[in-house]
């Protein structure tokens, strides 16, 4: 028998480089929503109440980055520069040019924006696909989100993060070992009352019972204080959480970010593809586990490499299943951009609380392979 520990975590839409993911894929949203041929890459930057926002953008679309960035500011709900960012008063510098002619000239005829390996994963051992510490550490973050903006837990403010320990037995998810919570709240709000609330009204509402035991440990701001929050209590930048973005460190990584990519950037689309290929081999029964790797060279339209691994759980050879992949799937950029129909403004969608698992997202499908 087999045991082991496996731990993820996962942040809310406001901490501080969730914040920046929100702005820039804000932005490539509002380009795609005029100009589908868009091309976008956007870093933002956030610290002491102000936002940097800098990189290219080649596009027909008439935007306004300033106002974008003070909506999602709002909508997060930050409006206090004291504890946090104001979204009224913060500064907002703005720095984009276009899109280099050297990347371009590549991109034009359908091939990669660059180069680089992607990965994608799926498992058997949850509804969604996803690893279960993943799943857990992101229902509880949005369900912080949720009781903050309903009003059931109105004290807290909108920077925080989950952090799961799963005990795997035979790699399968057997009970929750610890939970750990951290998020900000206001300065009136006692240590007793937050732990409290969170308990009953986070950790109780979303994981399932039978996960939980009397060893159990769980644990909430455990510095006893977390007012200070957001781009004030530490910078955020776009792209800094790829492993909440993806598999919470359960799959490898090729290390690109999503978030403010449009998708010709292969980091972002590819990473898209590989998701749905892996999760549709796992709901075939091909494998348990399913994951995936291929990379690109710039500007070429097809993949370096194509790699499968199943962790001695697949029905058929895994030479197989590569020889599937290629005969069944156009995984040029130009092939993946169409079959997943990714021109379109979704990107805002898949900011938070992970890319993969959410079911109406159109890598997510399930088809007969």
């Amino acid at each position: 028998m087999k045991k082991y520990y496996f731990t993820s975590e996962s942040v809310t839409e406001g901490h501080p480089d969730k914040l920046c993911d929100y702005i820039s894929d804000s932005i490539l949203d509002e380009c795609l929503k005029q100009d589908e041929n868009s091309r976008v890459a956007v870093e933002t930057f956030a610290s002491k109440n102000k936002i940097t926002i800098a990189g290219q953008i080649t596009t027909n679309a008439k935007i306004n980055a300033e106002e974008i960035a003070r909506n999602v500011i709002k909508e997060i709900g930050y409006d206090n520069e004291q504890t946090d960012i104001d979204y009224r008063t913060c500064n907002i510098d703005v720095n984009i040019t276009t899109q280099s002619p050297d990347i371009a000239m590549g991109v034009d005829t359908g091939g990669a924006g660059d180069q680089g390996i992607m990965f994608g994963y799926a498992s058997s051992e949850t509804e969604n696909y996803m690893p279960f510490a993943i799943d857990m550490a992101h229902k509880l973050a949005k369900k912080l989100t949720e009781v903050r903006k309903n009003g059931v837990i109105p004290y807290l403010r909108p920077d925080g993060k989950t952090q799961v320990t799963v005990e795997y037995e035979n790699d399968m998810p057997k009970r929750i070992e610890t939970i750990i919570i951290s998020n900000q709240h206001l300065e009136t709000a006692s240590m007793e009352q937050i732990r409290k609330d969170i308990t009953e009204k986070v950790i109780h509402e979303v994981v399932p019972q039978k996960f939980l035991d009397e060893n159990t440990k769980i644990y909430i701001n455990t510095t006893g204080r977390f007012v200070i929050g957001g781009p004030l209590g530490d910078t955020g930048l776009t792209g800094r959480k790829i492993i909440v973005d993806t598999y919470g460190g359960y799959s490898r990584h090729g290390g690109g970010a999503f978030s403010g990519k449009d998708p010709s950037k292969v980091d972002r689309s590819a990473s898209y593809m590989l998701r749905y290929i892996a999760k549709n081999i796992v709901a075939n029964n091909l494998a348990k586990k399913c994951e995936i790797e291929i990379s690109y060279a710039i500007g070429m339209d097809k993949p370096i490499s194509i790699c499968v691994d199943t962790f001695g759980t697949s029905t058929i050879p895994e030479e197989e299943i590569v020889k599937l992949i290629s005969n069944k799937f156009d995984l040029s950029p130009k092939g993946i951009i169409n079959y997943l129909d990714l021109k379109k403004p979704i990107y805002r969608q898949t900011t938070n609380y992970g890319h993969f698992g959410k079911e109406n997202m159109p890598w997510e499908k399930i088809i007969k392979l």
